[in-house]
């Protein structure tokens, strides 16, 4: 029954909503609260508007005819990570006794005109935005939480810097952004990528792939990391076919991703690596998707947002990548959560809704837009295929977790210290201002959170190991996503790396371990001759003379003495 329910589902041709369309999907709110105590904000995309056609609205500039609402389902994990993080701690009776945590997400849009507005209505508290001013019911602010790409957590960070207001962000580590003279109150609660370039040139050397292709976004980040690439590449005798660096603004409908596309498709490198975020990288990654491109070998630094942009038959251009990930434990108590969820259980999230209509054959109420009792008995987010909504916690998820276990163990250090020197007066809760808390999360971020595993500092042993996934989409249209292998540093050298070579799936195109080089090696009796301007990866192979042999490399002399 489960497969019969999976696969007809597999069928949905694409989630997206014209505003033309039916009204319920035209009138998503643009954020989600959950009550307490203190209120922490949160601030990424769940979901987008945008354009094919471009046609201008006729009272709006900054909008079009044509626009389209799309539903990002799974970054919606990253707002179940924060509900059940905050559930944990708040039915914790030793931390933060007599406290709650509440939160108020707001939705980001992908444009620098509206990435500060959740941000404004947070700080006021109102439904307008009233900056330095807010005349509702007074509420602590501890922090805020920010992702996932780094140009959305740059941006709010300007401001929350203002009111001294500590800033997680749970997204990729961006070096840039570790300059505390210009981020005094970030914190980046994801690890560093030291040993990416490692990782990557390691899994290259044992397919002995040595002409690959790169792309990063065109930004500082995406300057660094192809710095450390050809450093570590270069060292190792691999070559770069080519270099792509891909503005943010691009989207799949770009003309100059078009133009791209063909140089990357043609290229003979079967190996290309993309590195970026979600967001900086997010026209690339669908426009891949919609050529359907099954004869490259596409290696990732993270979890994609592939599964946003792909329906039953654009899933296959991922199928055989080959995604990097930081380790982290398993959280079994988050899975059993996401079992649990719907929206019966949580009235308040405008989100599940739309999930129950697209899925489980529900159907909006007319009058309120809520669901009406015809839906899918049983139905849960845990049965949807694994590329649209995958329940194990993901490395950004897991981030969120960690840092909202940061906060709330330096909340509980403040207020002991609180008590201990100025007991609450008339019996009121908590009474701070946001900047009182950084001294303790500093202190806190060095310390180990309840699981026993270092929160952000001093995580070396942890934190340096990759989890290396394969994208199986076979049956086509199922989406997983398989652990084949690790990457860990502190190991041995030639034990680093440990792959299940025999579990790796491998793109359609292929029927045995693809090759990936500029010239094939030279058969016995001919040597290299390097090509002129070009790579060493890329020669010719001569013939050696009558009196010569060949080492493959240049001949030797092979008379009798």
């Amino acid at each position: 029954m489960f497969w019969i329910f999976i696969f007809g589902v597999l069928y949905i041709p694409n989630f997206v909503c014209a505003f033309t369309g039916y009204m319920c999907y035209e009138t998503i709110e643009e954020y989600t609260y959950h009550e307490g105590d203190l209120t922490i904000g949160a601030f990424f995309p769940l979901h987008i508007y945008s354009t094919r056609n471009h046609v201008p609205h006729e009272l709006d500039p900054y909008y079009f005819q044509d626009m389209y609402l799309e539903y990002n389902f799974m970054n919606y994990q990253f707002l179940l990570a924060l509900m059940f993080t905050i559930q944990e701690i708040n039915r914790n009776p030793h931390l933060l006794p007599n406290t709650t945590l509440g939160f108020e997400h707001h939705n980001i849009k992908f444009s620098e005109k509206n990435i500060l507005l959740g941000p404004f209505l947070w700080l006021s508290g109102l439904s307008n935005q009233l900056v330095n001013y807010n005349c509702g019911q007074k509420r602590n602010l501890p922090a805020a939480l920010t992702g996932t790409s780094w140009a959305i957590s740059a941006h709010i960070g300007t401001l929350l810097q203002l009111y001294k207001i500590p800033q997680f962000t749970f997204g990729h580590f961006d070096s840039n952004m570790n300059d505390q003279s210009q981020y005094k109150t970030l914190f980046q609660v994801a690890p560093e990528d030291t040993y990416l370039s490692l990782a990557l040139v390691s899994l290259m050397l044992y397919f002995s792939w040595s002409w690959v292709g790169l792309i990063v976004p065109n930004d500082p980040r995406g300057t660094q990391i192809l710095s450390d690439f050809r450093e570590v590449m270069e060292s190792n005798r691999i070559c770069l076919a080519f270099v792509k660096m891909i503005p943010g603004t691009w989207n799949s409908y770009s003309d100059a991703i078009w133009k791209n596309m063909e140089k990357i498709q043609e290229s003979s490198a079967n190996v290309i690596i993309i590195y970026g975020d979600t967001v900086s990288l997010q026209g690339l990654m669908r426009h891949i998707a919609q050529l359907l491109v099954t004869w490259k070998v596409w290696v990732l630094n993270s979890q994609w947002d592939i599964d946003y942009y792909s329906d039953y038959f654009m899933i296959e251009s991922f199928h055989g990548s080959l995604i990097f990930s930081h380790h982290h434990e398993e959280m079994v108590e988050f899975v059993n959560f996401v079992q649990t969820v719907n929206p019966y259980t949580y009235p308040e999230d405008a989100y599940l809704p739309k999930f129950w209509v697209f899925f489980f054959n529900c159907s909006f109420s007319e009058f309120d837009c809520q669901l009406l009792e015809n839906c899918q008995p049983n139905a849960s987010l845990d049965l949807l295929p694994r590329h649209i909504f995958d329940p194990a916690m993901s490395e950004e998820s897991y981030n969120i977790y960690n840092a909202v276990y940061a906060l709330a163990h330096s909340l509980h250090e403040m207020t002991v210290q609180q008590i201990q020197t100025q007991p609450y007066a008339n019996g009121e809760g908590m009474a701070f201002s946001p900047w009182q808390i950084l001294p303790f999360l500093k202190i806190t971020l060095l310390k180990n959170h309840p699981s026993g595993q270092t929160v952000i500092d001093e995580r070396k042993n942890l934190y340096s190991e990759y989890d290396i996934f394969n994208f199986w989409n076979f049956p086509t249209g199922l989406g997983l996503k398989m652990k084949v292998g690790t990457f860990s540093p502190n190991s041995p050298q030639g034990h680093r790396l440990s792959l299940s070579e025999e579990m790796i799936q491998w793109p359609t195109q292929f029927t045995k371990i693809p090759q990936s080089v500029c010239s094939e090696s030279c058969r016995p009796g001919f040597r290299k001759a390097a090509q002129e301007g070009k790579a060493v990866c890329c020669f010719d192979c001569i013939p050696c003379a009558d009196n010569e042999i060949s080492n493959e490399t240049v001949c030797l002399y092979g008379g009798l003495c």
